[in-house]
């Protein structure tokens, strides 16, 4: 199977203030951007529109607000890094859920400053690329299982002789 990698670009207005040395620091606005670079493991159209809206539905509950009010970032310290590592497991699910997998993650929260978590390097693709393939194969398998035995359920009553009522 050939693989097509592609990058999407998403853009969340949102404000947060991190905790330095157990004192909470100065609340302030950041346009983060967020890079996320995926192949499509599943053969078909692209559906572009599918994983935009499930990723901007995820980031919807960030948007224009204060981190620190959102879980899980109510009792974990908003950091970039912090933000980026649950991101990228949330992202992650979403992804594989489409039959998509999530190569990279970046998120800036400024031009200057950028977190990234490259997950190729991070050796566990390999184990996610087999779960999405499984899980594509499983649900063709299931589609194959339930269109025979509908044929077969069909055939089934097409060829039992009709009885006569007396």
């Amino acid at each position: 199977m050939r693989y097509h990698q592609y990058r999407y670009k998403f853009y969340l207005n949102a404000s947060h203030a991190i905790y330095i040395q157990n004192r909470l620091g100065q609340h302030h606005p950041h346009t983060w951007e967020i890079t996320l670079d995926t192949i499509k493991v599943v053969d078909g159209f692209v559906q572009f529109n599918d994983v935009e809206r499930a990723i901007e539905q995820f980031l919807e509950q960030y948007q224009d607000k204060n981190i620190n009010d959102v879980e899980p970032f109510n009792t974990l310290n908003p950091t970039l890094e912090n933000i980026c590592e649950y991101f990228k497991e949330a992202i992650r699910s979403l992804l594989v859920d489409k039959g998509w997998l999530l190569l990279k993650i970046e998120i800036s929260e400024t031009p200057a400053r950028s977190y990234i978590i490259d997950l190729v390097a991070e050796e566990d693709v390999a184990v996610h690329q087999m779960e999405a393939e499984q899980e594509s194969t499983l649900k063709q398998k299931n589609f194959d299982e339930l269109s025979n035995e509908l044929l077969d359920s069909i055939l089934l009553d097409s060829s039992e002789p009709e009885h006569d009522v007396q």
